[in-house]
Parts: structure tokens; sequence; C-alpha cells
């Protein structure tokens, strides 16, 4: 594996002792367009590929696929390379920093000038569809509600936001994502409480030790709880 005296050197590798890992999803035309430009203008590849020592003499790829791609159809013999430590971390930020994967916030922790930021990111891509989506008041029914508490994304449908289940709720999952806190036995705000699954909510009157909860409804189940 790298030895501290490589990771974070740049070096010339071979192309054939370089895997490419989980590749790009770039189109063909991108890479060929791209390749025909690097073998007129010098065949170097000014920004690097990010790689890992996976043995003596062998890397594969972890960053800036797309360039590695290129090279590969440019038909070069030798790439620049950052070599980098082998942990699933430095493998994700490096992902995350050449724009390969879209990095996720924490929902049950985010402030609401990140939830904000998240939500407007998502409304501004082609073909969102949250983009009927009213920002201000999405973002400010979910940064009010108890999300610490959530162990899924569908309270955020209780919250009459505009998002609503299918695919507005499911384009949520692919920017943020949840760490729930235990939650409490008791909870008298019936607001708090609305925002809750029924299963929650039975859960919580199970834990009171209340009795003849199993068969009510949502509305029922808040009621008996605020109590």
């Amino acid at each position: 594996m790298s030895t501290l005296t490589d990771v974070g050197n740049l070096m010339y590798l071979y192309l054939d002792e370089i895997e490419p890992g989980e590749g790009t999803d770039a189109s063909e035309f991108l890479i060929r367009a791209s390749a025909n430009l690097l073998n007129q203008r010098g065949e170097r590849n000014w920004i690097p590929v990010i790689v890992r020592e996976i043995d003596k003499s062998r890397y594969e790829v972890i960053g800036n696929s797309f360039i590695y791609a290129v090279a590969e159809e440019a038909g070069l013999e030798r790439i620049w390379c950052i070599i980098a430590d082998d942990s699933e971390a430095t493998a994700e930020i490096s992902k995350v920093l050449a724009r390969e994967v879209t990095p996720k916030v924490n929902l049950s922790l985010a402030s609401r000038d990140e939830i904000v930021a998240t939500l407007e990111y998502l409304i501004e891509q082609p073909g969102s569809p949250i983009k009927s989506v009213k920002l201000a008041v999405a973002a400010n029914r979910i940064e009010e509600a108890p999300r610490q508490y959530w162990k899924t994304f569908e309270p955020i449908v209780a919250l009459k936001c505009g998002i609503t289940k299918g695919k507005k709720l499911d384009t949520l999952k692919q920017v943020f994502y949840l760490t729930p806190q235990p939650m409490p036995e008791v909870i008298k705000d019936s607001s708090i409480l609305e925002t809750l699954t029924a299963a929650e909510l039975k859960a919580m009157a199970k834990k009171r030790g209340l009795t003849g909860y199993t068969k009510f409804k949502k509305p029922e189940l808040v009621e008996l709880l605020s109590q």
C-alpha cells in the first residue's frame, strides 16, 4: 500500500499500472473530443488523476475518472497522478471534489441556511420534480419541524410544504440524509406530534404504557399523546 513518502506526491505513472476504478459516466463524445484536443495540445494532463496504491506499482483511480478515460482514449503512455491514502473517507472526498458524486447534508442537524441552499440546488436542476415548490415555505417548515427524531423523510409530507410522496420526496434523498436521535417518551406539543408517522406515535404510546392505541388513527393518537 502507499507509503508515507508517496501519499500527497505528484507522480508520472504509466497508464498500464492504473486500474480505472468505478470509471466515468461521461458521454463518448466528450471523452473522444477531449482526447483529440489533448493529443493536439501537448499530451499532458495538467489536472492530475487521483489514485491510491492497491499493490506494489499498482494503482486505482479514485478521483478525476474523466481525465483518466480521456488519457486512455488519447493513447497516452503516462499520466500525472496525485497519490492518495487508501481510506474510504479519502475516496469519498476525492469524488466529491471532482464533482463525480453529490455531497449530502445531514437534515437532522442542518441549519436553515444549509436547508435553503440544498433545496435551492434541487429546485434549479433541469427537470426537477420540486421545481414548483416555494423555497421559503418549504425551508421554514422543515427547519421548524422535529427532524432530529425523523427516521425517514415521510414526515415532510405532513408539513404541507409542497413536497409530496413519490418523485418529490425521493429527490430529497439525493442530497439529504438523517441521523435520528432517540424519540422521547413524552411530547406534549401537538404540532410536533402531527409531523410524526402513525407508527412512531404508536411506539411512543407503547413506551408510555397507554392502552387502546393500537386501533387509533393518527389524529386520535396525536390527541391521546398530547394529553
